[in-house]
């Protein structure tokens, strides 16, 4: 029976980040479409982003109060209808909008909704399953994110190759039948609660924690490092790199995903590695393929450092997860929304930084690029930081 198998409920919780990969990715494989088609200038695209990322992050900060009172299994099924809500009015409002701009953030407003709180909710809902090895299971999770963002650069790069991509509202809505089927799923499938009622730190006891304002800044840096390469990294392929459009949707996000993507299996599957010194290797790491892509005029090179960029950040965002539960064991669901919180804020600075600095660079994505090394040159030096206070 359904209700009593937790193997439906990880499948679902896979299912939601494939959804939030959908939310996350497939927008940004239409901004050079939407300057041309709808005239929208650069920063406005940019303002798409900020948006996006900005309401996730205020209802990673509600849902640390309201969640628990509702119940996760209310919150998930509504989290999938405003995704799907979302999709739908992608594909209609900028078309039957006198400003199409608006349209299109209405949208991105209704579906960044849905993907904050399965940002919140997805990671702690796996957390509670009764699996034997946390950790793995976190990494592989956070895979099927990459796993999605690599299936919908590849379906919609087939798609507009096949119906061309002034049919992209079309596909807008048959993405939106991901989260419709989805959220069934989770109204019937078994969910179990992270801790005890009562025995969970309060937001309070979190915020009052040094080692959780620690953690938070690694997550600010983990989603600045991810997104800002990773939401321009279509427009940068295509603009920067001088490539096709469909060249650039293969060579840009699906291969920045795929390799992110590997680089979260490999860490699921690895064991009795210290993920601090492992995390500061891999923002090193990112910091070589920023320049790379940053500071070439080869068009190989720059797409190599945005694949570097893909494997470097992989593990960052599950690792300071794993981190956090180590460390933070009764932090419960607040916990996971205030460490959201702090990574939908990075997901929103990233990207809003690489824009601002381009916009204001004459439209050069690789002079914003360049400027969101501050990113993982932050994380690596919070890194050695807490990797220094393990040791005392």
């Amino acid at each position: 029976m359904l209700r009593s198998n937790y193997k439906a409920t990880i499948h679902a919780c896979y299912a939601g980040y494939i959804t939030q990969a959908v939310v996350n990715s497939f927008a940004p494989l239409l901004f050079v479409t939407f300057q041309k088609e709808y005239g929208i200038p650069l920063a406005q695209i940019t303002f798409l982003i900020t948006f996006n990322f900005g309401f996730q992050l205020v209802i990673d900060l509600l849902s640390a109060k309201f969640v628990d009172k509702i119940g996760w299994r209310i919150s998930i099924v509504a989290a999938h209808i405003c995704a799907a809500l979302g999709l739908i009015l992608l594909g209609i409002l900028p078309n039957v909008l006198s400003n199409a701009f608006v349209g299109l953030l209405i949208s991105v407003i209704i579906y960044a909704i849905g993907g904050g709180l399965i940002e919140v909710l997805i990671s702690p809902i796996v957390e509670a399953c009764p699996t034997d090895d946390k950790a793995s299971a976190m990494s592989l999770l956070h895979s099927f994110y990459c796993w999605g963002v690599v299936a919908v650069t590849l379906i919609s790069t087939l798609f507009f190759h096949i119906f061309s991509i002034h049919h992209w509202p079309i596909l807008a809505f048959l993405w939106a039948i991901l989260p419709i089927v989805n959220g069934f799923v989770f109204s019937i499938v078994p969910i179990n609660t992270l801790t005890e009622q009562g025995k969970t730190m309060s937001v309070h006891q979190l915020l009052f924690q040094p080692l959780f304002w620690m953690l938070f800044v690694l997550m600010i840096c983990a989603g600045a490092s991810e997104q800002a390469m990773s939401q321009w990294a279509s427009a940068f392929a295509e603009s920067g790199m001088h490539v096709s459009k469909t060249v650039a949707d293969l060579a840009g996000p699906c291969l920045f995903s795929f390799l992110m993507g590997l680089s979260r299996v490999i860490h699921a599957n690895t064991h009795g590695i210290d993920i601090r010194k492992y995390l500061i290797f891999s923002a090193l790491l990112c910091i070589i393929g920023y320049c790379l892509a940053s500071l070439t005029s080869i068009s190989w090179i720059g797409l190599a450092g945005c694949g570097i960029v893909g494997f470097a950040v992989g593990a960052m965002w599950p690792g300071s997860f794993s981190i956090a539960a180590r460390q933070l064991p009764t932090g419960g669901t607040a916990l996971f929304a205030l460490l959201a919180l702090g990574g939908d804020l990075g997901c929103n600075a990233g990207p809003t930084l690489t824009g601002m600095i381009s916009a204001a660079s004459h439209n050069n994505l690789q002079a914003g690029l360049l400027a969101a090394i501050i990113f993982p040159a932050v994380m690596a030096i919070m890194l050695a930081v807490l990797q220094k206070r393990k040791a005392a």
